[in-house]
């Protein structure tokens, strides 16, 4: 099979979906590997290393998505992409989708009539999602270092010090959501001496929580009080709320933020699946911020693309598996037998074979079973 990986084009992305070791070992395997000139070079990633271990350089990013079997990306195509989808034939895109925040790229892919798999809806028996967590894990701990740099007066905050100083208290960090992304911000947050308070619904995952943070945050089940309470005497929020493929509800209303403390910061991770607070919009890394009634907003839509080395590897670690399963076998044996890797098909030949994303958008929906 011919993998292609094209250099990512999303403002402020310097990821790259495959490692000079990905390389190696599809190489090794018999396929060949297309990389577009300098796709790796935000991540220090040098061409020669990639040619070093098998992979062959293409000038033309047409020519990598036109000559490819399987494209591997990182980011969901965005509008400059979209004429590329259809050029070849029983195609298969393998990368981040978020589809049920963006109309526009599923029509541009149901369009294509290829195949469309998703890291973010690969999901295991356990309900774990092994190609979001490395990711997740990525943007929970800097949502924190955000926040608390935001809070800071140059950042536009109320001027205070998150771990606070002896004889001056620390600041209080909300997180909403207990998943991979919230423990990894409270965790971060413990490690810099806030005081931190944590919102779930899942009370058995709140109190995998207090174990594994030996007691030293605030587990409060989740519900529209508790989450106003919190947010009242937050001075950093942080929205960490997924519900797998489908949008995020929307849990920290405009009204709220108005009676928040002036100069808090509200960092929403769930911003690729709409976001959870109201205000909520995407923003990049080099224009990350807006204010709302008096607080900081900081959704930044790609937020581990800001550490693209640490990000690049954590993720091809995550993929490269999946990778050469689709290479090998094609993508119809793979998720004929793996079932987290059916998971993750969202858009088959021009249908919609993942039922969040079809009823987020009021599109058909048809089982991916009825197409294999």
């Amino acid at each position: 099979m011919i993998i292609g990986v094209p250099k990512e084009i999303k403002t402020d992305e310097y990821r790259v979906a495959l490692t000079p070791a990905g390389v190696r070992e599809l190489t090794g395997a018999g396929h060949q590997v297309l990389i577009e000139k300098g796709a790796g070079v935000g991540s220090s990633i040098a061409d020669a290393d990639y040619v070093a271990n098998g992979a062959t350089i293409v000038d033309d990013v047409d020519d990598v998505w036109s000559r490819s079997d399987l494209i591997t990306k990182v980011k969901e195509p965005i509008a400059t992409e979209f004429a590329r989808l259809g050029a070849r034939k029983n195609q298969v895109l393998f990368t981040y989708l978020h589809l049920a925040a963006s109309q526009e790229c599923t029509d541009a892919l149901v369009k294509a009539n290829n195949v469309a798999i998703a890291y973010e809806t690969v999901r295991l028996r356990d309900n774990s999602l092994p190609l979001l967590t490395p990711m997740s894990e990525v943007a929970g701990r800097m949502a924190t270092l955000m926040g608390a740099h935001h809070l800071m007066r140059p950042g536009g905050g109320h001027g205070s010090l998150i771990s606070g100083v002896p004889g001056v208290a620390p600041c209080n960090v909300v997180v909403i959501g207990a998943g991979v992304s919230g423990l990894a911000a409270a965790t971060m947050a413990v490690g810099l001496h806030a005081n931190v308070k944590i919102l779930d619904r899942n009370l058995e995952r709140l109190r995998q929580v207090d174990i594994h943070l030996d007691g030293r945050v605030q587990t409060i089940a989740s519900s529209t009080l508790a989450i106003e309470e919190a947010c009242l005497d937050a001075d950093i929020v942080i929205g960490a709320v997924l519900v797998v493929g489908a949008r995020a509800p929307k849990l920290v209303s405009n009204d709220l933020v108005s009676r928040m403390r002036p100069g808090s910061v509200l960092v929403d991770i769930a911003v690729d699946q709409g976001g959870c607070f109201e205000a909520t919009r995407p923003t990049t890394h080099s224009d990350p911020v807006f204010e709302v009634n008096g607080s900081i907003f900081y959704c930044v839509a790609n937020m581990p693309g800001a550490v693209p080395y640490t990000s690049t590897y954590a993720l091809a670690n995550a993929t490269l598996p999946y990778t050469l399963e689709l290479a090998r076998h094609g993508w119809r044996e793979a998720v004929l037998a793996d079932d987290a890797l059916a998971e993750g098909v969202n858009v088959v030949g021009g249908a919609v074979t993942y039922g969040p994303v079809a009823d987020a958008l009021g599109l058909p929906y048809s089982p991916l079973r009825s197409l294999l």
